[in-house]
């Protein structure tokens, strides 16, 4: 079970103004909304100390927005982007406090047009120097909407999948747009804040997987941005239904596994939630020995690393 959703350029760089100083703004591009607003974490860098200064563009500032005055100086801030795009800053996420809510002056496919000309895929320090989006999709990749790449795919090719087709393995999608891994703030990436997340999944998707139940096969995630997905529409009893919502579901080791039988996917740091969803797949002592196992063997991590099997 793979996740198609495509990685967009969700980094875009402005300037706005407050308290009369004027701040470089990265806008990271978190989720879109119902009501057509996104949720986006704002980096912001005095627009003077910014001059020869690289450290917004490959995100490894924390609390940048701690140079802003004082109060809410973000409320009502209009981000000039260039190019006619500008975007209005709103209230935070009730539930996640470092996203804001902003508007774009543009919609639709003029926004998107804008954002694939002049956006960013968004990275991290680890990643040494800037790639073209076209690194950050897998080859099944078709809605765009995704912040960050759903990355457990990556490794599959055209030559694999044709491969895994042959010997007689059934391959169905859903689609998930990714959030933010990070949201630049140690203390509260380490509370595992679930953000917003759209999902899709089609009537066919649901019915392939209630049969292969049925029949006694397993169904395998390709990533966890699909275990959150199923395990979103699923009822107790494990039946699939078809849908399109929003989901904050945080799986963790209280979780029974309802849709999912096994998991391939990355690794990432301990302290990531990421480990938290695996631990409904497996004691958490057991991860972590596998862990220790990786760490000797100098697998690769984060998005661009090597890939194991949960089953």
């Amino acid at each position: 079970m793979f996740n198609s959703s495509r990685t967009i350029p969700a980094s875009l760089f402005g300037y706005g103004v407050s308290a009369g100083r004027a701040f470089v703004i990265e806008v990271r591009l978190s989720e879109h909304l119902p009501d057509d607003t996104w949720l986006a974490l704002l980096l912001c860098e005095d627009a003077a100390a910014a001059v020869g200064n690289s450290s917004v563009s490959n995100g490894t500032d924390d609390n940048d927005d701690n140079k802003l005055p004082h109060g809410d100086p973000l409320m009502g801030m209009r981000i000039d982007f260039g190019h006619g795009l500008v975007a209005t800053v709103y209230d935070s996420d009730k539930n996640i406090s470092k996203l804001r809510r902003i508007k774009f002056s543009k919609s639709g496919t003029q926004l998107i047009e804008l954002l694939y000309r002049f956006g960013q895929p968004i990275r991290y320090e680890y990643v040494s120097r800037p790639w073209d989006l076209d690194y950050y999709q897998t080859v099944y990749a078709r809605e765009p909407g995704s912040a960050e790449m759903p990355s457990a795919g990556r490794a599959f090719t055209w030559k694999l999948l044709l491969g895994l087709r042959r010997h007689g393995l059934g391959m169905a999608y859903i689609s998930l747009h990714a959030g933010l891994s990070s949201y630049m703030d140690y203390a509260l990436d380490s509370q595992h804040p679930a953000s917003e997340e759209e999902y899709f999944v089609k009537y066919v998707t649901a019915e392939r997987i209630n049969k292969t139940h049925a029949q006694g096969g397993r169904v395998i995630a390709v990533g966890t941005t699909v275990v959150r997905t199923l395990e979103s529409v699923s009822t107790d009893d494990g039946n699939v239904h078809a849908g399109h919502g929003y989901t904050r579901l945080h799986i963790t080791a209280n979780h029974k596994l309802k849709a999912v039988d096994g998991l391939l996917t990355g690794l990432h740091e301990p302290e990531a939630s990421h480990l938290d969803l695996l631990s409904a797949f497996l004691p958490s002592e057991e991860i972590h020995k596998a862990y220790d196992q990786a760490i000797r063997r100098k697998y690769l991590w984060h998005e661009f690393g090597d890939l194991n099997l949960i089953l």
